[in-house]
């Protein structure tokens, strides 16, 4: 498998040629950073592990420059850094066993380039080389640029595939920004309370990020099991742990779709709502 950085990284934990494995992902899953799969895509994970045939593949777009150097890693160089946090990625999926672990290693200035000719490559080779039946990506909503700027670069290249190559579900999942504020039509509800305790180790590989005070390993369970009592009212929960995530499958789909528009419509459904509500009891 060729990929456009000297310093991109492909691992598969239990070995192959990887472009035959990545042919064989049934649920991939394209993330900004190190540690961002194991937040978002957990419920991607545990179906792999709990359902035969299917097998997980994760993709992180950037090098992790730029990390906070705390702790054990305040001595760390930037380099340094990068090549810790590639290690823990690594790390994650043998634990995980994840199919295969593509880190592309592209500088975020780069990923924010429209068009840029290496992510654009890697993108476009990668959505090429699988026909998943699920893809986790960031949602257009994030509030992390580079997050957004990823989910863009995976939007031009799934809508450059044929269409009958393209994915049938593609998700928006939550990272920067909580997705329990749309409207309940609007919800798509990943079960990530399965395997809690392998989901906590996954985040505690990243000691890089934890151990200088970004405790992940606490507030993403926390975050998911609040979903998980907050989701209804009036009825006990169905799932030990939520991961929200918003339909991307229609920009995939219809590639005149503008993503603003559609995105801005999630709000405007849920200023109606709240609207409604009020205006019934007044």
């Amino acid at each position: 498998m060729k990929l456009s950085r000297p310093d991109a990284d492909v691992f598969v934990p239990a070995g192959g040629e990887p472009a035959a494995v990545l042919a064989g992902v049934s649920h991939l899953c394209v993330a900004a950073h190190q540690d961002d799969i194991e937040i978002m895509a957990h419920a991607g994970v545990t179906d792999c592990l709990d359902l035969p045939g299917k097998a997980f593949g994760g993709v992180v777009v950037t090098n992790g420059a730029g990390s906070p150097r705390t702790g054990a890693f305040a001595h760390f160089t930037d380099e340094d850094m990068q090549a810790a946090r590639r290690e823990e990625q690594r790390q994650a999926a043998r634990l995980g066993r994840y199919a295969i672990q593509l880190q592309l290693a592209h500088p975020s200035a780069d990923v924010k380039t429209p068009g840029y000719p290496g992510v654009r490559a890697d993108l476009a080779g990668i959505f090429g080389g699988c026909r998943p039946e699920v893809v986790y990506l960031h949602n257009p909503a994030d509030k992390h640029d580079t997050h957004v700027a990823v989910f863009l670069r995976c939007l031009e290249a799934l809508r450059a595939l044929p269409s009958e190559q393209r994915p049938a579900r593609v998700l928006g999942c939550e990272v920067w920004r909580d997705l329990d504020w749309m409207i309940d039509a609007d919800k798509v509800a990943l079960d990530s309370g399965r395997h809690p305790a392998l989901g906590t180790e996954l985040l505690k590989v990243f000691d890089s990020q934890i151990s200088g005070g970004k405790r992940y390993d606490l507030a993403v369970p926390g975050r998911r099991l609040a979903h998980a009592t907050f989701n209804t009212s009036h009825a006990t929960d169905r799932m030990a742990g939520i991961t929200w995530a918003m339909d991307l499958t229609p920009l995939v789909m219809d590639a005149t779709l503008d993503v603003a528009t559609y995105t801005l419509a999630y709000l405007d459904r849920l200023r109606a709502d709240v609207a409604a509500r009020i205006r019934r009891f007044c």
